[in-house]
């Protein structure tokens, strides 16, 4: 597994429009007819979520979405040492990548400039216990007063709409200190932790004392998944990122075989002054 493996390689295996987007999407999409009088659009985010990306700067276009089903095999190994299932981490990038690129494919026949409030889900199918469905779903949007800053353009270094999985209200509050997201950036690393040995247990038993291996091997694996999202992040050329969330899934792999994921949403300087309004102390002159 190298470092920085995204989207980069899911791109090999799916571009725009010809990314296994179903028809019946591409229809549904056209139906929603951005930007004429009378338009309509569909959205997953909350009244006030809404409300607050329109006070942003950005209208609804429609809900977006990718799926991937996908079977995740196994791999063999010397199961007494630490290590990371390398091929169990290919499929993970690659099927979430798939999911990703496909409801980003959807956001640009919309001609959207970003999606916002994306959730990144997965579902292990009652058909086979090594068979997942990867879903990325969102509400894509445009621009409409909202100032993209020097660049010119709402999207990223790549030429596709942002994603992030901030809330509208999150949303709201970047882009009024100044901040553009560019991209959900991630980092996944499946990591085997070694058995004990039996006279491992027994001289632990009754005691209290780090299990030093284990401390290790899981030290390890978050260091993984952490470096290969902060890489996504500097080839977007970001300035950092920002709610990062650390997960840990022992899917069906049982217990010694877990995947840390890592991801967060990469974001850029709109303008050099960072600085949003002090909110005003409201006294109610009600009894």
């Amino acid at each position: 597994m190298t470092e920085g493996t995204g989207r980069e390689r899911a791109g090999a295996a799916a571009r725009p429009t010809a990314e296994g987007v179903p028809e019946d999407a591409m229809r549904r999409l056209a139906q929603l007819q951005p930007g004429e009088k009378g338009s309509f659009f569909t959205s997953d985010l909350t009244v006030n979520e809404f409300l607050l990306v329109r006070e942003a700067g950005f209208r609804p276009l429609g809900l977006v979405l990718g799926s991937s089903v996908y079977h995740v095999g196994i791999q063999l190994g010397r199961w007494s040492k630490n290590q990371e299932l390398t091929k169990l981490t290919q499929a993970m990038y690659h099927a979430r990548e798939l999911a990703m690129s496909r409801m980003e494919a959807e956001a640009s026949a919309l001609g959207a400039d970003g999606i916002v409030g994306v959730r990144l889900d997965i579902e292990f199918k009652e058909f086979g216990s090594d068979i997942a469905e990867f879903i990325a779903v969102g509400t894509a949007v445009k621009a409409d007063g909202a100032d993209p800053g020097p660049g010119g353009t709402w999207l990223n270094n790549k030429g596709k709409p942002f994603t992030s999985d901030l809330s509208g209200q999150e949303f709201w509050t970047l882009i009024r200190a100044g901040y553009a997201p560019l991209d959900l950036v991630m980092g996944s690393c499946v990591y085997h932790v070694a058995h004990q040995r039996f006279a491992q247990v027994l001289s632990t038993g009754g005691r209290n004392v780090e299990i030093e291996p284990f401390t290790q091997a899981l030290y390890d694996a978050r260091e993984l998944a952490m470096s290969r999202m902060q890489a996504e992040g500097q080839a977007l050329e970001a300035e950092g990122i920002v709610a990062v969330r650390l997960r840990q899934h022992s899917h069906n792999w049982g217990a010694h075989t877990t995947e840390f994921f890592a991801i967060g949403t990469a974001v850029r300087p709109l303008r050099d002054d960072h600085v949003i309004d002090r909110p005003t102390m409201v006294v109610s002159l009600d009894g």
